[in-house]
């Protein structure tokens, strides 16, 4: 990426961060409502970001907001939901062609800004209220959504591990809510939400592309400036450095292929990026890549699992290793699950897998600047973690990673949740 990464706040809770590159064509700018997760108010959150999505007071129906998308060279308008830990970010972008590359000489990012501001700021309420076939249609999407998830069995059982793991804590709860408060949503009641929103969020907007952020900083500006704002702070999530004991679960559903969710904490790495680039790596070469030890030994040499891999969660310092599994072939899974461990924690691993690992991961940090989601992505995770780290400045400290740090990163993990998702025919 060829500028680096800019930030400021524009008002009280409002920050407008910009990161431009020549070789786009195009401009993607994003607001992001970020609000601690409650678990009251969590569903009625999630629908806010559809429902304006449907329109806003200067094009009140999704036909005349499709048609101002036309005339803005086919620009596209996109949100959805995202966890940051214990937060709940609700996301609205809009990704237009920059004002160089239009045929006559339009301006593109002005309309565009204003167009996203207009949606944010100005929706097409019907007597205070989101219209009932707008909510009635989103309302049915969340749950479809919801649902969708309880079927995926593969992250229905991740999210039980971790709800299991983390019970009683913010980062336990679901970014879209639950399927019985779902039911319950109103047009008021997301009319609500999108007010106390609005007035409570922290408000992060990103503009990545090509273009001059300058216009879209400004319009921002003065339509945050009008509006009436009590913004909550966002803390950090602080979850338990170590486990003091194991806790297993089993579960049963109509499965047919059985999961295997070990849950870890890894020691508290807080604001430490050296220890945090080392975990990563640590990971990583567990079973974080095609040549990690999970994958090689786990699934490929011993074939007991479907699959079988590990990720970190940089935000809650949690790292999960998920797998599909014979029922027959569990506590063999297990037992060589750990058994890789071991020998990270012992150091068991050759160079060329420190090379590989390091050059895999490289591989992908480099690949953020291809595409600009993957940037807005990228720095908006920074964000959250309270320190912005380019992926070039990232990619120098996984080089810079030792074995010995490796081994330090294992030996601060521990074991804290076993879950297993099972089939009741296996009765």
């Amino acid at each position: 990426m060829s500028n680096s990464f800019q930030r400021e706040q524009l008002c009280d809770g409002v920050h407008f961060s910009s990161v431009t590159d020549p070789k786009f064509k195009h401009n993607r700018i994003t607001a992001n409502l970020v609000i601690p997760l409650d678990r009251e108010t969590v569903t009625d959150n999630a629908v806010v970001p559809f429902l304006l999505r449907k329109g806003c007071r200067s094009c009140p129906d999704f036909t005349r907001l499709n048609r101002k998308l036309y005339e803005l060279y086919g620009a596209s308008l996109a949100c959805d939901v995202t966890k940051y830990g214990g937060c709940q970010s609700l996301d609205l972008s809009i990704y237009g062609v920059d004002d160089r590359f239009t045929l006559g000489g339009e301006e593109m990012v002005r309309p565009c800004a204003q167009l996203l501001t207009d949606i944010l700021l100005d929706p097409a309420f019907a007597d205070g209220v989101f219209p009932e076939k707008d909510v009635e249609l989103e309302r049915q999407q969340i749950i479809d959504v919801l649902e969708s998830q309880i079927n995926d069995k593969r992250f229905y059982a991740m999210s039980r591990c971790q709800s299991i793991m983390c019970e009683g804590e913010k980062i336990a709860i679901e970014k879209y809510g639950y399927i019985e408060d779902a039911h319950k949503i109103t047009p008021a009641s997301a009319a609500d939400a999108y007010r106390r929103i609005l007035r409570s969020a922290q408000i992060e907007l990103l503009f990545v592309g090509c273009g001059n952020p300058a216009t879209a900083k400004e319009i921002f500006r003065q339509a945050f400036s009008s509006v009436e704002r009590a913004p909550v702070p966002v803390e950090p999530v602080h979850t338990r450095p170590r486990a003091e004991q194991v806790n297993e679960v089993t579960e049963q559903l109509d499965v047919a292929q059985s999961k295997l969710v070990l849950g870890f904490r890894t020691g508290g790495i807080g604001g430490d990026l050296k220890k945090l680039a080392a975990m990563r790596v640590m990971v990583a070469l567990y079973g974080g890549t095609p040549n990690s030890r999970l994958f090689l030994h786990v699934r490929e040499k011993q074939s007991l699992c479907y699959y079988c891999s590990a990720r970190l969660n940089r935000l809650t310092g949690l790292m999960f290793v998920d797998s599909g599994v014979e029922k027959a072939n569990k506590q063999k899974a297990y037992d060589e699950i750990m058994n890789q461990f071991r020998v990270m924690q012992r150091g068991e691993f050759t160079d060329d897998e420190i090379t590989a690992t390091k050059l895999l991961m490289q591989t992908s940090l480099n690949a953020v600047g291809d595409s600009l989601g993957a940037i807005d992505d990228w720095y908006m995770t920074q964000i959250m973690m309270g320190r912005v780290c380019s992926p070039e400045e990232e990619s120098a400290m996984i080089e810079a990673v030792t074995r010995e740090e490796i081994v330090e990163a294992a030996g601060q993990v521990t074991l804290d949740t076993v879950y297993f998702l099972t089939g009741k025919e296996a009765e």
